[in-house]
């Protein structure tokens, strides 16, 4: 009798599934937290596909659970009747004193919670959020002016190695 070959996927790698490329544009960022995110079936085979979308989306403290609300999770086309809801509010789960902290963050004016990256971990997804302070416009031209300055000075310091 013939053996079959091992079929499971390989869970020792992380791999990163989607990320919020406006948050660093958009905010200046302090700290970050891993937590876990509660998702129906369907919703873990689209996330495994790629089929996902965090742009629009953020964090919002309500009592003493945490939500991710205006993520996009494409339906899954094998899910038939099954499907889920692509704009659905999501639960992240956090443990309580992680809780407490951001909830405290969240509360003050200007401070935002921004999801900026999912990623698989062993199988599992994860999201990573980050306390924000939004920027204003001159500052972002500042920041882009000075980004600027330095890629002009590491290529002059280039060419004259050169």
């Amino acid at each position: 009798m013939a053996k079959q070959a091992d079929t499971k996927p390989d869970y020792s790698l992380s791999r990163i599934v989607c990320r919020n490329r406006k948050a660093k544009h958009e905010y200046e960022l302090s700290e970050s937290l891993e937590c876990g995110i509660m998702l129906h079936g369907s919703e873990v085979k689209s996330v495994r596909n790629n089929k996902i979308s965090i742009e629009e989306a953020y964090v919002r403290v309500q009592g003493k659970e945490v939500w991710l609300v205006g993520c996009d999770i494409a339906e899954y086309p094998q899910a038939t009747y099954l499907n889920h809801d692509p704009k659905r509010h999501r639960k992240l789960l956090l443990h309580r004193r992680e809780i407490q902290k951001f909830a405290e963050v969240a509360s003050q004016k200007g401070l935002a919670l921004v999801p900026l990256e999912v990623h698989l971990a062993r199988g599992i997804v994860k999201v990573t959020i980050a306390v924000g302070k939004g920027l204003k416009h001159h500052d972002k031209r500042e920041k882009l002016k000075s980004n600027d300055a330095d890629r002009e000075m590491r290529q002059a310091m280039r060419r004259q190695t050169d």
